[in-house]
């Protein structure tokens, strides 16, 4: 059994990690198809750290997945790996549109322009998608059972 730090970790991991390449890639794809003005991987200083905007929403991406990690168990076991992911994309899409963006002084929902709505639904659901599937990666490895201790039983019986 996989514990909760454990799984904390792990989210917080895979929630950089999905930010980093599934958004990354997605937001590469808008990037050439004049959806944004921008390519994803931005090393511009952000404030108040003046780190890397990438670096900034990776941090951000892994505390969202320190969430996903914590209730996993529960969400993995009613939800399976889709559901998961979609509840992660929706919890990351409604704390931008009715949190974030409030406390940044723009409007909710990305103003209501559909375009820049169907944008950032793409990004997170990438981001959610993305998050499940590493996460679940990780959690297939150190669930297994141990190999070596399968082989040292197996050696053991031999001879004796």
């Amino acid at each position: 059994m996989i514990t909760l730090p454990t799984r904390i970790v792990l989210g917080f991991v895979s929630g950089a990690l999905s930010h980093l390449i599934f958004q990354g890639a997605l937001g590469t794809l808008y990037f050439h198809a004049g959806l944004i003005p921008a390519l994803p991987w931005s090393l511009v200083p952000v404030p108040p750290l003046g780190v890397p905007m990438g670096a900034s929403l990776a941090f951000w991406a892994g505390l969202w997945g320190i969430l996903f990690g914590a209730l996993q168990p529960r969400l993995g076991s009613r939800l399976g790996l889709l559901g998961s992911a979609l509840a992660a994309a929706l919890a990351a899409l409604a704390g931008r549109w009715f949190i974030v963006l409030p406390l940044k002084g723009q409007p909710i929902a990305e103003g209501l322009d559909p375009t820049l709505m169907l944008v950032f639904i793409g990004f997170h659901l990438a981001f959610g998608i993305g998050l499940a599937l590493i996460f679940s990666g990780f959690w297939s490895v150190l669930a297994k059972p141990s190999t070596a201790g399968e082989a040292e039983h197996k050696i053991r019986a031999m001879e004796g």
